[in-house]
């Protein structure tokens, strides 16, 4: 079993920014990808970025130039920096991992709000 552990989430005003990251542990075998989807109030669950573990990166248009994402294979996390945020993207963001064995996790989940 692996588990995904977020940190990082909070209250910001627009235009702020905050980082979130992602660690998995447990039986880890070799990663595929980690990144983060996020589901707002009444939305379906959108991927935000992506990172494989050949460091390519995939990026939801409504985020690119904004949003960066890094991960490190070695220790199994995921960093997500948020900059110039917006109230739409207020929602709760979720880690995601999947394996080249095919398993595929998710976190619990954290909420990032942007109002003013």
């Amino acid at each position: 079993q692996v588990q995904l552990v977020e940190s990082g989430g909070g209250l910001v005003k627009p235009g702020g920014s905050l980082r979130l990251s992602c660690a998995a542990s447990g039986s880890i075998s070799r990663l595929n990808a980690m990144g983060w989807y996020r589901q707002a109030p009444g939305k379906q669950r959108e991927l935000v970025a992506l990172i494989t573990s050949g460091r390519s990166t995939n990026y939801a248009d409504s985020v690119k130039g904004r949003f960066a994402i890094s991960g490190d294979n070695t220790k199994n996390t995921v960093t997500l920096q948020m900059n110039s945020l917006k109230a739409e993207d207020t929602a709760v963001y979720y880690c995601y991992a999947s394996f080249v064995t095919g398993g595929v996790y998710w976190g619990q989940g954290t909420q990032v709000t942007v109002s003013a």
